[in-house]
């Protein structure tokens, strides 16, 4: 019975509590579990789970980095959780006042309790359920159960599986051994570049300040994003030229 009380003590709130506390739907909360942005709750049942002022505190968070700061979930996981430790103090300052000026430049990101049905999502991009699942168990994806069961994701990832349905219907198929799972190559080589520039930014223009910063980023942004389209255009030309 003590062990009840202290829990009870640790986690007051229901999940309706949190909904109430943190003005977010259900299924937006058990989005954010599902994709380890909140941590569970204490569980006392099948369908029965309890929460404490840790969870409230978190998905606030979330939701004003998301509101905010226009920050995707995967850049507020790794806010969330912390991995940004090889940044002084000073310079994390500094970045959350460069965030504040970019907020424009960023965009906007979905709404926090923007979820698509994955049923709707695939008809629409005319893609299998076979491919979603790979994207999904590749990491690609997170998933969560919304109403009556029905498999939701975030909307700002879906445009994966709509640019996959596009890849699919300019011949990359299956018989062919196109698998979605291959788009974790390009992930990873994209994780690898940008902690790249994330260190030369850093090393560089540390001394600057948050407006300085701002404005460079704000017009090299989409200057980077021309560089390495056109250099990815460029090895393709290379590698087609010296195959004939």
């Amino acid at each position: 019975m003590a062990k009840a009380t202290l829990d009870h003590e640790a986690f007051p709130y229901k999940m309706k509590d949190l909904c109430d506390m943190t003005g977010l739907p259900r299924q937006a909360v058990h989005f954010y579990i599902a994709q380890g942005l909140v941590p569970e709750g204490h569980k006392t049942g099948r369908n029965m789970a309890w929460y404490g002022e840790h969870h409230v505190e978190r998905i606030r968070i979330i939701k004003k980095l998301q509101e905010e700061q226009f920050l995707p979930l995967k850049a507020i996981k790794a806010i969330v959780e912390e991995r940004d430790e090889s940044f002084t103090p000073a310079q994390r300052q500094l970045l959350s006042a460069v965030k504040d000026r970019l907020k424009g430049t960023l965009g906007r990101a979905a709404s926090p309790d923007a979820l698509v049905e994955v049923r709707t999502l695939l008809a629409a991009a005319k893609v299998e359920r076979r491919d979603f699942e790979e994207m999904v168990d590749a990491g690609l994806l997170a998933t969560t159960r919304g109403p009556r069961g029905r498999m939701l994701v975030a909307q700002e990832d879906a445009w994966l599986v709509e640019l996959w349905g596009r890849l699919r219907d300019a011949g990359f198929t299956r018989a062919l051994g196109f698998s979605p799972k291959l788009i974790a190559v390009f992930e990873a080589a994209i994780a690898g570049l940008f902690q790249k520039e994330v260190e030369i930014m850093n090393a560089r223009l540390s001394s600057l300040s948050p407006d300085d910063v701002a404005a460079m980023l704000s017009r090299a942004l989409p200057l980077i994003g021309e560089l390495l389209v056109r250099l990815h255009d460029n090895k393709v030309r290379t590698f087609i030229a010296a195959a004939v």
